[in-house]
């Protein structure tokens, strides 16, 4: 059976004054339905560049990507992109935010008792239909991505591609999110790609973590299979085995890449963060 997702040998190249920039090399990866996969490493090392050529934004210098089947040439509704920053439009409600998108996607096929049925359905999802006629002014930072997936999931995506989508928001409502995020997956199955730079958010969440090579010309240096058993609790994973093996993992490998980066790119930094859950550090990889 092939995978949903087929990221197929791509490299990325742009054009610079200065000539060439090779951003990606050879990066080769499938995802199949229902997987949770997290794309980690050092500044500059092009995972955002991967992000962008799934959701058809960029087209590949070679290489290329399949979905279910057929080509990615150019965004689409089946591959929907949760950002950092939440992009909901300051004028309108959260209700209306999450509308746009659905019109977009079934204006056509779903009559507006449906449409709205729908947009309700996805605000309750997400624990924001007591808010849902609130502009983006009135309601907190996680409030708003929480809109934001809710807009996400309201296009019934085969996959949700989110760019460090807790990375703005605080150590307690990010933890949070990505409990919130995974009661949802686990309810719709979700085939999710998430770029981040937190190391427990990593193994927390994912099925499967890509650990990316320092760029330029990056690449997949190492995939971590997370067999942690669903449904996962912070909790109970703080002094689990298992979990903290897997931490270590992914710490290796970027501590092993720190300061490796090639001229002319960002630095690479390891910071750590407080986790006010529990009060211990969290590692996370600049």
């Amino acid at each position: 059976m092939s995978a949903l997702l087929d990221i197929s040998h791509i490299d990325m190249e742009f054009p610079t004054p200065g000539g060439t920039f090779t951003a990606l090399r050879d990066v080769d990866l499938q995802i199949e339905k229902g997987e949770f996969v997290s794309l980690i490493g050092h500044s500059g090392c092009g995972k955002s560049t991967v992000l962008n050529v799934v959701s058809g934004l960029y087209r590949a210098t070679r290489g290329g990507v399949i979905l279910n089947g057929k080509e990615v040439t150019e965004p689409g509704p089946e591959r929907a992109v949760v950002f950092q920053n939440h992009s909901l439009l300051p004028w309108l409600s959260a209700y209306e935010n999450v509308e746009l998108a659905v019109r977009q996607v079934f204006g056509k096929t779903r009559s507006r008792g449906e449409i709205r049925d729908w947009i309700e359905h996805n605000l309750d999802l997400v624990h924001m239909g007591h808010a849902m006629h609130k502009r983006p002014s009135e309601i907190s930072g996680g409030m708003k991505q929480r809109v934001g997936i809710a807009r996400a999931l309201a296009m019934q995506p085969k996959v949700l591609l989110m760019d460090e989508p807790f990375g703005a928001l605080d150590a307690l409502t990010r933890a949070h999110m990505q409990d919130s995020l995974m009661e949802i997956q686990a309810e719709l199955n979700n085939t999710v790609i998430m770029i981040t730079h937190d190391v427990d958010e990593a193994v927390l969440l994912s099925d499967r973590i890509v650990m990316m090579t320092n760029g330029p010309a990056a690449t997949i240096g190492e995939i971590l299979d997370v067999g942690l058993p669903r449904p996962r609790h912070r909790l109970d994973l703080a002094d689990d085995t298992d979990y903290n093996r897997y931490r270590a993992r992914v710490l290796k490998f970027l501590h092993d890449r720190h300061g490796r980066a090639a001229p002319n790119t960002e630095k690479a930094d390891a910071k750590q963060d407080t986790d006010t859950d529990n009060n211990k550090p969290v590692e996370r990889a600049a």
